[in-house]
């Protein structure tokens, strides 16, 4: 079965289309500056060249019609109509407590996640305009949701309630989601099966660091505890985004600099994290050769980074009263060996020894601990569209 899996991000739709008996890449690319000037699609086939196309395209729901043109396109398409798709499966950012898993797109599903745009107003109206799209060109056709907060739905109490008056929760359900839990998901999976044991049997670590980031406690396969909360701005410092931080500062801030809530958060999301403290890029890229050239701001950024790091790893550490691995995962984790090295160096007291020469390399699987290492250490790229085609898949079939 061919499953189509759509992305909708706030300019941008990713989209590709998996063969699930295989769980072959067919064809994959990406809708970009969506509402903006110079538009583009990209497309790239599994074997054919990647191709980049200028195209006007003002909405999510324009943006699939022009995925969709590119997958049948008689020249370079993989498939030659839309009765070749048999199902679709969206990533959705937030389920709320609608949704524990992912779920197939009846009615009252789609309801329930357009009643969630009220705590994601920034997401999911852009989900389920992919979703609506896709119903009205494939509406045979069954489709899927599947939710970056719902693998976080395991969390006990204690993990997820804030310390504020109950009836905020009950009234608004105010509360610590968590995201990224399908790339968590997916991480703590194939840990699992890399090293040969049931997911069930294992405390894990999973730290997806990116430009976005958070870190997970996935005890026996189940999320206990993740660092982003309510929203994805909770947590660790990121690219741009400040993580936590105390918000009577915020009160403070906002007096002295004559800032509204909506000026606040701008400055919290967008202005803040590695780039508001070193003044200079979120690409950690940018940073170490800041950092190389001497600039003690962006050696700070990537230092606080890496402490806050290792903070949430040793909390997560003690709250599953142990950890038989920590996986790295997502563009830094994948990427930047500086970043893991200082990472691991804080966390020595767990008796953690790090293969020099392993971590070396970058963007594949690999064990990156040495053989009398407490702890195993490993990077795992993430795979969130497989993970949801086969989420889809699972769904479908059952």
């Amino acid at each position: 079965m061919n499953i189509l899996v759509i992305n909708c991000g706030s300019s941008s739709l990713k989209y590709q289309l998996i063969q699930s008996d295989t769980e072959t890449v067919l064809a994959k690319g990406i809708c970009e500056r969506i509402g903006l000037e110079e538009s583009r699609v990209s497309y790239e086939p599994a074997n054919g060249k990647k191709e980049t196309k200028i195209v006007s395209m003002s909405t999510h729901s324009e943006a699939v019609r022009i995925a969709l043109d590119v997958l049948t396109n008689e020249q370079s398409g993989v498939i030659k109509t839309l009765e070749e798709i048999g199902a679709v499966g969206h990533r959705v950012a937030h389920g709320g407590e609608f949704f524990t898993s992912s779920t197939l797109l009846n009615e009252k599903a789609i309801k329930a996640v357009a009643d969630c745009c009220e705590i994601a107003p920034l997401h999911n109206p852009l989900s389920l305009s992919g979703i609506y799209a896709c119903k009205e060109l494939m509406p045979k056709v069954p489709m899927t949701a599947v939710f970056d907060t719902a693998f976080h739905q395991t969390m006990p109490k204690k993990a997820y309630l804030y310390g504020v008056p109950y009836e905020y929760y009950e009234k608004y359900k105010m509360r610590r989601y968590g995201f990224h839990g399908t790339s968590h998901s997916y991480v703590a999976k194939r840990a699992a099966a890399l090293l040969g044991k049931p997911a069930a049997s294992l405390k894990t670590i999973v730290c997806h660091l990116g430009n976005g980031s958070s870190i997970a406690a996935v005890e026996y396969g189940k999320s206990i505890d993740t660092t982003m909360g309510f929203t994805p701005l909770e947590g660790l410092i990121m690219g741009t985004r400040s993580g936590s931080i105390d918000p009577a500062a915020l009160q403070y801030l906002m007096h002295k600099e004559n800032l509204n809530i909506d000026d606040m958060l701008g400055i919290l999301n967008k202005k803040s994290g590695v780039y508001g403290i070193s003044g200079r890029s979120s690409d950690f890229r940018d940073l170490g050769e800041a950092k190389k050239a001497g600039s003690e701001r962006a050696a700070d950024a990537l230092e606080i980074f890496a402490y806050q790091c290792a903070k949430f790893i040793g909390a997560y550490a003690a709250a599953m009263k142990g950890v038989d691995a920590i996986v790295f995962t997502a563009g830094i984790g994948e990427n930047d060996k500086d970043t893991r090295e200082r990472i691991c160096e804080y966390l020595c007291w767990l008796g953690i020894r790090i293969d020099e020469s392993a971590n070396s390399r970058r963007g594949e699987e690999m064990k990156i601990s040495t053989s009398d290492s407490n702890v195993t250490v490993m990077v795992i790229p993430t795979n969130e569209e497989l993970e949801i085609a086969r989420e889809t898949l699972r769904l479908i079939m059952s």
